[in-house]
């Protein structure tokens, strides 16, 4: 039986100036299996979802976490990671850096993090659906589409209640 993890948790979509998707490419340490990701996790006792959203963003890639927007968009998780099943409602926040593509450090990270994230990558919003590992959440687009709909991507998938 697979232990199910209750997790609430809030997550970053970073855009540079290009409008490309900051995605960060894990290693699940269980069965070696890839995702790419956004920087975020789960919430601590009595912090809210956007001081989540602010220190995860600073923590997984060390860029400011005051560009993450006072806005979020719920998303239903249910995941596998490390034998265990996550589930609960992510908040999703945008952070746009107009002025470029800051790049991303990994200090922030725990040792266990250090070893099983492989690089991080600004992508294209376009070739989200042709990376070769799963994109999590599988609608991202939605959501971003939800968070930014004048953006180029529109509202092309639904995100669900």
């Amino acid at each position: 039986m697979v232990e199910t993890i209750h997790r609430p948790a809030a997550r970053v979509i970073c855009l540079d100036a290009a409008h490309r998707i900051l995605l960060l490419r894990w290693r699940d340490p269980l069965d070696g299996n890839e995702v790419w990701g956004l920087p975020g996790g789960g919430m601590e006792p009595g912090e809210t979802p956007l001081a989540t959203a602010r220190r995860e963003l600073s923590e997984e890639t060390g860029l400011d976490p005051a560009a993450v927007l006072d806005r979020s968009v719920p998303v239903e998780l249910d995941a596998r990671w490390n034998g265990k099943r996550y589930v609960g409602t992510e908040q999703f926040f945008l952070a746009h850096f107009a002025g470029g593509s800051p790049s991303p450090v990994r200090t922030g990270l725990l040792p266990y993090e250090q070893v099983n994230l492989h690089r991080h990558a600004w992508i294209p919003w376009s070739d989200l659906d042709s990376l070769p590992d799963p994109v999590v959440p599988p609608q991202l687009l939605a959501v971003l589409g939800a968070l930014m709909p004048e953006g180029p991507w529109g509202r092309r998938l639904d995100i669900g209640p």
